[in-house]
């Protein structure tokens, strides 16, 4: 079974579905696999690896790490051509559709699709949307592009449908590493009722009644970052994971 289907198989039987994603810069190898072994342990559906400067050398050798210690999917969410490893059992082939860099939307693509052509990673293509967080995010600096702006559904709605029409598998609604403000329930209600493709949205997620929200607005799959770097103490993964499934 490809790691596409089963993250179709997580959403169908558990109603959405729950990762939680880890920066290889913002923790050592040896925290990272901690962090993923305890997410598997608190009922978490998959874990998602990247971010948007990584600067360690040793992204091979963590996704190989963290490989060897759990069984749940591990997923490249990729910030650049750099992060590419054979060990990973997916990638998210993101396109930044919500920008106009074409670095973002074509050009960090063209670079790495032959890398894993060669490598035979499997790719999940994605519309990745950039929204309003309330501050410069990471992913917003670092991809030169301007978030839509939250109060905007109707624009979020328009890329959603030119994603799906242009064949992505998933959208990736993304308020950003430490957003002050998530993306907007109605912005994900009004993407959901428009687009057929699943939506995974992320940024700003602090707590578990704020993951649920998203999922009853048309969520299916939630991440989470940043909340667990400031506090990963036992049992906190599984409130999500309560949250988020049905």
């Amino acid at each position: 079974m490809t790691t596409w289907q089963k993250l179709l198989d997580i959403r169908e039987k558990r109603g959405a579905g729950y990762f939680v994603l880890i920066d290889p810069d913002k923790q050592s190898l040896e925290d990272s696999v901690k962090v993923a072994v305890q997410a598997e342990r608190e009922d978490v559906d998959g874990i998602f690896i990247g971010g948007s400067l990584l600067s360690t050398p040793f992204f091979d050798e963590l996704i190989k790490q963290i490989k060897k210690n759990v069984r749940i999917p591990v997923i490249i969410f990729p910030g650049g051509v750099q992060q590419v490893s054979r060990y990973a059992d997916a990638i998210l082939f993101m396109s930044l559709i919500s920008g106009r860099n074409p670095d973002t939307l074509i050009g960090q693509q063209v670079m790495a699709a032959p890398i894993v052509k060669m490598i035979g990673l499997e790719t999940i293509a994605t519309g990745y949307m950039l929204i309003e967080s309330g501050k410069v995010t990471s992913a917003e600096f670092m991809s030169n592009t301007r978030p839509i702006p939250r109060d905007k559904a109707d624009i979020a709605v328009a890329h959603a449908l030119a994603a799906e029409y242009l064949g992505k598998k998933i959208l990736y609604l993304e308020a950003g590493s430490g957003a002050l403000q998530p993306v907007p329930d109605k912005m994900i209600a009004s993407v959901s009722k428009m687009c057929t493709l699943p939506l995974i949205v992320g940024g700003g997620i602090t707590n578990p009644d704020i993951a649920r929200q998203k999922v009853d607005a048309g969520a299916g799959f939630i991440v989470t970052g940043t909340v667990f770097e400031k506090d990963n103490s036992d049992g906190k993964m599984a409130e999500f994971a309560k949250a988020v499934h049905r």
